[in-house]
This record gives structure tokens, C-alpha cells and sequence, in this order.
């Protein structure tokens, strides 16, 4: 189970944006990054081909590693670390800082 998934509101803690907060868009688990909405946004020269009609200059976000955020806990509000605990037989997420179980 992962601690951080599609979905989420999470806060960047580390880079260039550090303060923002954003959407998790993607998780990508075997390089351990995740796209968040409007964070890390880079410039991308696109040319036209057969498949992109329209050339220009196109920004996009891109990927940031998964240890440079933090989720946001729906209960209380505050950035914190992400712990599990079993409830009636399934394994579900916990906030550190209020306790409250979520997923």
C-alpha cells in the first residue's frame, strides 16, 4: 500500500516550490516520483508532427520525487507523515499529528 496516492492534496516540502500545495495527478511507484498539479512546471519546445498539429512552446508539470511532499491530512488539515493501521481487517492510512484514519 502506498503512502501517498492519486488523489491526494499534498504539500511540497524541498525544491523550487517548496510551499505549494497541489492535486497528486500520477504516481509513479518504481521510480518513486509523483505529478502534482501545478508544481514543477517546465517548458517543452514542441515541433509539429503528424500527431501534434499545432507547434509552439507547451508547459507542462513534471514528475518530483515523492520524499519532497507531504500529505495532507483531511481531518486536520496539516501537512504530516503518513503511518497504517489495521481497522476491522483492512490496512488503512493514519495521520501522525491527529490519529485519524483515512484512505
Amino acid at each position: 500500500m502506498a503512502k501517498v496516492k492519486k488523489g491526494d492534496r499534498v504539500k511540497v516540502i524541498a525544491g523550487d516550490d517548496r510551499g505549494k500545495i497541489g492535486k497528486v495527478l500520477r504516481v509513479f511507484p518504481d521510480e518513486g516520483r509523483v505529478l502534482v498539479e501545478g508544481v514543477n512546471i517546465v517548458t517543452k519546445h514542441q515541433r509539429p508532427t503528424a500527431t501534434v498539429r499545432e507547434p509552439g512552446i507547451i508547459k507542462k508539470e513534471a514528475p518530483i520525487h515523492i520524499s519532497n511532499v507531504k500529505v495532507i491530512c483531511p481531518e486536520c488539515g496539516v501537512p504530516t507523515r503518513i503511518g497504517f493501521a489495521w481497522v476491522e481487517g483492512r490496512k488503512l492510512r493514519r495521520c501522525k499529528q491527529c490519529g485519524a484514519t483515512f484512505d
